[in-house]
């Protein structure tokens, strides 16, 4: 179990303890998803794993809140929302769009002179710290308008 998980772990017993029935929730579905991530991959998972899992269980729930909201269950919303928040304090500190924009510059120089280029460069100095969206939006940024 990778340190990250083991965190999860001690967080959902601490919970369990104070009887706070929301948190005891959501950390027993991530955890519950941790373990099914190890099971597909066959492997104990490493803290980037683990937090691929998290930015994907976040992700999950803010398309929840865009659905509810759009169908008027602003309470339903509201709670999808402050469990993706709660689970967003659990990622590392993402880099600033400066760094990334650096990276970007360096691949373009590197002679990648398309999208798919570029983010074959660059996302895998970024892999588990920054939502491909982030570095897909600045390496558009930085290669212009297509031709």
């Amino acid at each position: 179990m990778s340190a990250l998980a083991a965190r999860f772990q001690g967080e959902l017993n601490v919970a369990r303890k104070a009887q706070d029935k929301g948190r005891v929730l959501l950390l027993g579905t991530v955890l519950s998803d941790i373990k099914n991530r190890e099971i597909e991959l066959k492997r104990a998972l490493a803290d980037d794993d683990v937090v691929e899992v998290l930015r994907k269980a976040i992700k999950r729930r803010r398309e929840s809140v865009e659905m509810y909201e759009q169908a008027g269950r602003n309470e339903l919303a509201a709670v999808e929302r402050q469990e993706a928040d709660a689970l967003a304090l659990w990622l590392p500190v993402a880099p600033s769009d400066d760094d990334v924009r650096a990276a970007v510059r360096a691949a373009i120089a590197a002679g990648a002179t398309n999208i798919g280029a570029v983010m074959g460069k660059v996302m895998p100095a970024f892999k588990g710290r920054l939502d491909g969206t982030v570095i897909n939006r600045i390496a558009r940024e930085e290669l212009g308008p297509p031709a």
